[in-house]
């Protein structure tokens, strides 16, 4: 096997990334990748690789030219330029190829997100939600979990929103963690985004699976494992995420971790989420075609747990925060509660005895009460 000047794998507040320097290539774990030459895989998604590694976990990262990334494909943004500080090694960005077959498989479970769609029971939300004002940002520490997802055509999210519309054709963006093998091929908990401009009718999509959301940075891969993951009375693991527009250009930023840009949604995009968003979001989404009906969808929410503010064993988010139309970056005058389906996925907001409100969130779908 050729050698590479492999750098190296660093877990990055519980997330798997890795640099391309030099004659880097991009792995998700710290055992010796297998390399292998990006135009000799099969049914190789990205084209325009310049080199490709597969990872112990069966990922394999294709590192392509960033002005040949999907998202450039959009009619919007051609002859776009890439707003970008700092440099990204030979022009390369982390791409991780989905373990689905089928192209227009994948690209069809990647729109299966309209939170209200015309029969408005694909999903269950189970949220933390302020509106009134003008938002441009919204921001979370996310514990993270491993929920248990019965079939290969639901998911479950924990992710932060910012949305703007009606209900019926809304715009919006979404970051967090899934599960969902329908769009990743496997039941690890990855990190996404996702964003729409018609109620997930005919736009939008996760990650960079169709033209859109510009990526920059040369750190982080959508659509990445994150590990490690929480467990109860061990280690609490989070990742902390923030979505902001850029006052400057109107691009929305999503940001990792406090210090790494991933990428932006150029505004030519959308029509009103440009001006500043109506609502913003916090908490989980289950999506599934059994729902409100029995059986019942077995998928978890957070870690199938009901809200538990005592010892954190759900799903939570902490340091809420939403960033005005000012720019200052502070808890909401106003939130509230909300939950599609009670008996089956929860929601508790804890502003009392703590310093900083939390929000705590989950459920196992089907049990006694949720049959």
């Amino acid at each position: 096997m050729r050698r590479t000047n492999f750098k190296g794998v660093i877990i990055f507040l519980g997330l798997t990334v890795c640099y391309v320097l030099g004659e880097a290539d991009l792995g998700l774990d710290t055992t010796k990748p297998k390399i292998l030459d990006g135009k000799n895989v099969p049914n190789n998604p990205t084209r325009h690789a310049v080199k490709s590694i597969q990872s112990e976990d069966g990922d394999i990262i294709d590192c392509i030219d960033i002005y040949k990334q999907p998202s450039l494909d959009h009619p919007s943004l051609k002859n776009h330029i890439i707003q970008k500080s700092g440099s990204c090694p030979k022009g390369t960005i982390p791409v991780v190829r989905r373990r689905t077959h089928n192209d227009d498989e994948l690209l069809s479970n990647s729109r299966k997100k309209s939170p209200l769609t015309v029969h408005q029971r694909n999903h269950s939300k189970a949220i933390l939600l302020t509106e009134g004002y003008n938002y441009a940002g919204v921001k979370a520490d996310i514990k993270v979990w491993n929920p248990h997802v019965e079939s290969d055509d639901e998911y479950s999210t924990s992710r932060i929103s910012l949305r703007s519309g009606p209900w019926y054709d809304f715009e919006s963006v979404e970051a967090g963690w899934a599960v969902n093998p329908g769009v990743y091929g496997d039941r690890q908990t990855r990190l996404f985004i996702y964003w729409t401009v018609d109620a997930s009718k005919k736009t939008g999509c996760f990650d960079l699976t169709c033209p859109g959301f510009v990526q920059t940075s040369h750190e982080i891969a959508l659509g990445a494992a994150i590990y490690p993951i929480s467990v109860f009375r061990g280690l609490p693991y989070q990742i902390t995420l923030f979505i902001f527009k850029d006052p400057n250009t109107n691009n929305l930023w999503v940001q990792y971790g406090e210090r790494t840009n991933i990428g932006y949604w150029p505004p030519k995009l959308f029509k009103t989420l440009t001006y500043g968003a109506e609502c913003a979001e916090w908490g989980g989404d289950v999506y599934s075609s059994k729902l409100e009906q029995v059986p019942h969808t077995e998928t978890q929410m957070g870690n199938g747990n009901f809200p538990d503010y005592i010892d954190g064993n759900s799903g939570y988010m902490k340091r809420m925060r939403i960033l005005d139309i000012s720019l200052n970056l502070k808890f909401p005058e106003w939130v509230g509660t909300y939950a599609d389906e009670y008996w089956c996925y929860q929601s508790q907001y804890v502003s009392d005895y703590v310093v900083d409100p939390e929000f705590y969130f989950g459920g196992p779908g089907r049990n006694d009460l949720c049959p």
